[in-house]
């Protein structure tokens, strides 16, 4: 049975919109609750901060989040969606989805940025913009994944301002990077998902890779994204050639009903997607967490 969590994490971003984040987080899970005729599970997360450590910001509280989300995660019998907060929420689910799935596990990053720095790379020290680099296992060894995600399986979507050391895993070819093509068909993601030969998809959502015409209340938004019917058409293409079987959406720096309201058609394909799928997940491993415990 596919599960709704909400994470109002906000000590991942680094910016003036940061402090939205829980509310928008709360606001978004209600909207998906009621969308969906599911009930939201509430993941505790600190609400403070703490020092730069390592080159993350935040990095004691982060570290206490990820265990708390990891409790929540190691019991779900189904798919699960989980609304942010920032993109740092992703890693623990990604590593889930990984250990129950092996290493053919596919990742679809809806993006309007990589994710791709290391505390060395990252200009900011923002962990939001580290979370897929370290779900590669490559990264602070407190937080990365201990059974990574290929990275050649990872398909990037609608990135489009990309540091330089995410540039280079781009030029390397270490991710595929799918600019996003307007005035084609769905084609454009489609042919990147076929490409990685990856037979199911984690799906993660940043709502910065909509053009901030269509929705502009997120932590860090940049021109030239998708419309909000060009990502549902995109979403429920690839759902109809690989399951979905988990998804996440973040960076949601909103509580006004009025303005959340144009994200419901995002939240109904991907619930559709999930719950295509949700009566034929492999069992959880018992008891197993997807980052090494440090003592």
């Amino acid at each position: 049975m596919l599960e709704l969590q909400a994470v109002a994490q906000r000590q991942g971003a680094v910016v003036p919109k940061s402090p939205w984040l829980p509310t928008g987080c709360q606001a978004l899970a209600d909207l998906a609750g009621r969308v969906l005729g599911l009930d939201v599970r509430r993941v505790p997360v600190r609400a403070g901060t703490s020092t730069l450590v390592g080159g993350i910001h935040n990095r004691e509280v982060l570290l206490a989040n990820r265990g708390f989300q990891a409790q929540s995660l190691r019991h779900a019998s189904g798919p699960v969606l989980t609304i942010g907060g920032d993109c740092g929420v992703e890693t623990v689910p990604l590593g889930f989805a990984r250990k129950r799935f092996g290493p053919a596990l596919g990742v679809l990053w809806f993006d309007a940025h990589g994710d791709l720095n290391t505390p060395a790379t990252s200009p900011s020290g923002a962990y939001h913009g580290m979370a897929l680099r370290h779900a590669f296992g490559e990264g602070d060894r407190d937080f990365v994944l201990d059974t990574p995600v290929v990275s050649r399986r990872v398909v990037l979507a609608g990135a489009r301002t990309l540091d330089p050391g995410e540039q280079a895993m781009v030029d390397r070819g270490l991710v595929r990077h799918v600019p996003i093509e307007r005035g084609y068909d769905t084609s454009w993601v489609l042919d990147a998902v076929i490409a990685s030969r990856a037979p199911q998809f984690y799906l993660h959502i940043d709502l910065d890779v909509l053009d901030p015409s269509e929705f502009a209340d997120v932590t860090c938004p940049v021109p030239g994204g998708l419309l909000i019917s060009e990502l549902v058409d995109a979403i429920r293409a690839v759902a109809a050639i690989r399951p979905i079987i988990g998804a996440g959406i973040t960076e949601c720096a909103t509580d006004d009903p009025d303005r959340l309201a144009v994200l419901a058609p995002i939240l109904r394909a991907v619930g559709a997607a999930l719950h295509a799928h949700s009566t034929t997940l492999p069992a959880q491993p018992a008891s197993s967490l997807p980052y090494p415990v440090r003592q």
